[in-house]
């Protein structure tokens, strides 16, 4: 038996093929190569396609009147919006000081009212002053004493808010602290704001001196002199002393006042008391308050100048 067919046998019990050697180099196995090869530059070729379909195209250069032009579209446009800015700021502004022009203002008028209302009350203050410094001089009773009398009395210390301004400065206040003042372009209205400033600090300082006065001089005068009886009998309804005072004035009522303990009273210490008590009063009004009052009327008239009040 040959040894193709002891092959051939063997393949029909179920071992494994063999190759013949001849089969090696033969064009079936030439043509399966080559079949390999084709596919794989064909995939190649196409990997290589697909990469390319991803590469950016070539980008025509710009020239230098492109890129001049696109530089003065960006500045146009950089400067207009640095213009627009600056006028919504501008009109922002403007709001702002108008709204704290109209609220300084009211707070000003307010105030001119009020020390207008305080020199006027004062005037009346003065004037019992200096009835009593008469009357003490002149040697006069101390004991069932006029209308008049009893009244100056009474106004000259007893009536002490009414002719004493406390201003108001609410508004001036938030305009410091919040640097609104720079709202205001106008440096008058800055320079009279400043100096309005200043004249408040003087007046509340008077005020205290005043108080001072009044607390350790005048309050324990008329602890030691003060007629006990006389204000109940003219204030029946429990009203306010200026109250009481007015309507007793205009009124036919006549009270006596007496002196407490006049037999201590001591004419010229009282006289030296109210003598000192109108000088400090005196520098107060006639000085602080008029000094307040004339600023306070000319930072009226440049706001009512500059934002158009009335």
């Amino acid at each position: 038996m040959s040894e193709e067919e002891e092959v051939g046998k063997s393949g029909k019990s179920g071992s494994p093929k063999v190759v013949k050697k001849s089969e090696v180099g033969s064009p079936k196995s030439e043509d399966e190569n080559n079949s390999k090869t084709e596919l794989q530059t064909a995939n190649s070729k196409l990997q290589t396609e697909t990469m390319e379909v991803h590469h950016h195209p070539d980008v025509e250069k710009k020239g230098f009147k492109a890129y001049l032009l696109e530089g003065l579209m960006i500045f146009i446009a950089v400067t207009m919006g640095f213009f627009a800015e600056s006028l919504r700021e501008h009109i922002s502004d403007k709001e702002r000081a108008d709204e704290q022009a109209h609220s300084f203002y009211a707070e000003l008028k307010s105030d001119s009212a009020a020390v207008a209302l305080a020199m006027k009350n004062w005037d009346r203050k003065n004037r019992a002053l200096f009835y009593l410094k008469k009357y003490f001089e002149a040697d006069s009773p101390l004991v069932n004493c006029s209308k008049a009398f009893s009244l100056n009395f009474y106004y000259a210390f007893r009536v002490n808010t009414p002719s004493r301004f406390e201003p108001k400065t609410v508004i001036l206040e938030q305009l410091k602290n919040s640097g609104s003042l720079r709202y205001f372009k106008s440096k008058e209205l800055q320079r009279l704001t400043g100096e309005l400033s200043v004249a408040i600090a003087f007046v509340r300082a008077r005020n205290e001196i005043d108080n001072d006065y009044v607390e350790t001089h005048i309050n324990q005068f008329i602890i030691k002199y003060n007629d006990p009886l006389w204000y109940d009998k003219v204030n029946p309804h429990d009203e306010q002393v200026f109250i009481v005072l007015a309507n007793y004035e205009k009124s036919n009522l006549v009270v006596p006042y007496h002196f407490n303990n006049p037999a201590g009273f001591n004419r010229n210490e009282s006289l030296n008391m109210i003598g000192d008590f109108q000088l400090i009063l005196q520098a107060s009004r006639s000085i602080m308050y008029k000094r307040y009052q004339v600023l306070n009327h000319t930072l009226l008239d440049a706001l009512r100048k500059e934002y158009d009040l009335e």
